[in-house]
């Protein structure tokens, strides 16, 4: 058994873990560098999103046009810059007018759902059997989605106020990126040597392309879903329209749960002014779900990732429960980088034991 290679990687994995829980208890050694860490991480995260997003105009403006270096970094600024003024030109006006309104009618909202809430505690003895049981089994998981949605919701806010007073640093990473991307991987790789020097490139690239192919593809999708249910809240007449489909947008990048997360604004929102217009909102909301599951995600993320939809949720709760609002997104993306590595290496080593059968 002691022969076994699992049980020998799964021995490996656990001294390791066992390794960096000691060394992380090690308070005035690597409390500093989480502390430097946490300074830089959501100005690297935001300047690598971008990096990822704007790649393809860079590489077509350095390979089609012969730009060079410099000159398509001004050029991507220059676009980047016309598209936020453009962008701000024309929402900014509607946006401010929404969110003025919305912060004068939270009471009136506040109360409207008080009002209906306690109307179907009163009367669900009246209802049938079915929809009272439909009734029950919803005010007693109202709890569990209550507090998720909280936790959430604050982690994303924890998360905007920081990224907020780091915003000064993410147009030097981004720029730097753009600079010297293509330095990154070569120093990793030129430290080994033969075989293992060309298996470490292969991985690396592999990794690059999960990588831009997820934030490429996530941003894609996201703008797709969010002007989708633009178009059907606006059909149907829903308040502040504009400002809960820029909220679907960022929340659409947690694959699964961000589209149901976007729903519970609208849905509320709509079931104060009518509660037809909240069932409209949730036929906008199967429809686009249904939408973006056969036709968008598929042809979109397909190429990029290779994750079965369980595993998806089954990563995004516990990446959650671990870091909170970053662990829901950024599990995703790292767990396909892990897949990626540990299939690389897997091939790796099955390539081997076939070069020594063959030497046999």
């Amino acid at each position: 058994m002691l022969n076994k290679r699992w049980f020998q990687l799964g021995i490996g994995v656990l001294i390791a873990i066992l390794i960096v829980k000691f060394f992380l208890e090690i308070d005035h050694l690597f409390k500093p560098i989480g502390i430097i860490l946490g300074a830089i991480f959501v100005p690297l995260l935001a300047g690598g999103i971008l990096f990822y997003i704007t790649e393809p105009l860079q590489r077509l403006l350095e390979k089609k046009l012969r730009f060079p270096r410099w000159g398509s970094i001004l050029a991507i600024i220059f676009v980047l810059a016309a598209v936020v003024f453009a962008a701000v030109s024309w929402v900014a006006p509607y946006l401010t007018k929404q969110i003025t309104l919305l912060i004068q009618n939270i009471p009136w909202l506040f109360n409207e759902i008080e009002d209906k809430v306690n109307y179907v505690l009163k009367n669900r003895e009246n209802f049938p059997d079915q929809v009272t049981k439909a009734i029950n089994d919803f005010l007693a998981s109202l709890q569990d989605v209550a507090v998720f949605t909280s936790k959430f919701v604050v982690d994303f806010i924890s998360a905007l106020i920081n990224g907020a007073l780091l915003l000064i640093l993410i147009p030097f990473f981004y720029i730097f990126m753009l600079k010297d991307h293509e330095k990154f991987r070569p120093k990793v790789y030129g430290i080994f040597s033969g075989e293992t020097r060309e298996w470490m490139k292969e991985t690396l690239e592999d990794v690059n392309d999960v990588l831009r192919g997820y934030v490429q593809g996530q941003m894609l999708v996201s703008a797709i879903l969010a002007t989708l249910m633009f178009i059907g809240y606006s059909i149907i007449g829903l308040d502040y329209a504009l400002l809960l489909c820029i909220l679907a947008f960022f929340l659409n990048m947690v694959p699964f749960i961000g589209p149901w997360l976007a729903f519970l604004p609208a849905f509320f929102i709509g079931l104060v002014n009518d509660p037809m217009q909240a069932l409209w909102v949730c036929v906008i909301t199967l429809v686009v779900n249904q939408i973006d599951s056969n036709f968008v995600t598929p042809n979109v993320m397909s190429k990029s990732l290779d994750v079965h939809p369980l595993t998806v949720i089954t990563v995004i709760l516990a990446a959650g429960n671990i870091a909170g609002f970053v662990g829901i997104l950024l599990g995703v993306p790292i767990y396909a980088v892990i897949k990626v590595v540990v299939i690389s290496i897997y091939n790796r080593r099955k390539k081997i034991r076939s070069y020594a059968k063959e030497d046999i």
